[in-house]
């Protein structure tokens, strides 16, 4: 058997990046990073299938969860992070999981991403169970702590899926549902946190976002669940709910939004009171 090929790893057409001058080195990593939402356009048909088996899970109950490791795990956990402030669900809905632990967010841990058995243990920490779906995040598609995590997945009847940037890769076969956006390679060979990373992030936004489209909380295009953390948002709510109930008066708005502490509940509230 022929010995995979990352293309991820593949050096680039630039040559002597040190040479050349920091106008030159914009542009040509702009023009790179200019190639990554066709790659994963190109690559909808299986997000497609992903974001559908994710939220069927979800909707029956599941919890979805992100596993990987250096960028690719640090990608899982922000898009995980985002999820209750901005939709209002449980933190545990939705858990980046990253080889090495909570330290490999911000400081690299050597060999971590080596332990094959390490990244199902992780999820067994969490109580992971058939009811939910993993995703394994990893760039290269050969990280063995996400593989691992995966294989170990599949023998427990819980369905996977993976975002990758090379096709035909060892974490691809052991998934449900692969999604490969195959970007090239790197402006700085090797450097995946440049194209694939960004890759990466736009899938998980499509995942997440769609994901809590189907459970109902947005609507219309509005983040009516979204957590009212700070001013600003205090501010953007309060706007929402007096279009939302027709309610011109943005104190009394206010009021009714801090009572109930989402657009959703303060407008459900306000509409069965008024009928």
């Amino acid at each position: 058997m022929s010995e995979f090929i990352r293309v991820t790893e593949q050096p680039p057409q630039y040559r002597h990046l040190e040479k050349m001058s920091v106008q030159e080195i914009l542009t040509h990593i702009n023009n790179e990073d200019k190639a990554v939402p066709y790659a994963v356009e190109k690559a909808l048909p299986q997000i497609e299938r992903l974001v559908a088996a994710i939220s069927d899970k979800m909707l029956a109950g599941g919890r979805l969860f992100y596993v990987g490791a250096g960028t690719s795990g640090r990608l899982g956990i922000l898009d995980a992070s985002e999820c209750p402030p901005t939709y209002g669900v449980p933190p545990t809905m939705v858990t980046g999981i990253i080889a090495g632990g909570n330290i490999a967010i911000v400081k690299a841990v050597e060999d971590a991403e080596d332990d094959t058995r390490q990244g199902w243990l992780d999820l067994v920490q969490h109580h992971v169970s058939k009811k939910d779906f993993v995703v394994g995040i990893a760039a290269s598609g050969t990280t063995p702590y996400v593989i691992g995590a995966l294989e170990d997945c599949r023998k427990h009847h819980i369905e996977t899926g993976c975002i990758t940037c090379n096709a035909g890769s060892p974490l691809a076969a052991a998934c449900d549902y692969p999604v490969e956006v195959v970007v090239g390679p790197e402006f700085v060979t090797g450097s995946t946190r440049m194209k694939s990373g960004t890759a990466q992030k736009l899938v998980l936004n499509m995942i997440s976002t769609t994901a809590m489209i189907q459970l109902g909380r947005v609507e219309d295009n509005r983040m009516v669940n979204m957590q009212l953390n700070n001013e600003k948002l205090v501010d953007r709510g309060v706007h929402m709910l007096m279009e939302k109930i027709k309610m011109p008066d943005y104190e009394k708005a206010k009021t009714l939004l801090e009572k109930y502490r989402t657009v959703k509940k303060a407008a459900d509230a306000y509409l069965k009171e008024s009928h």
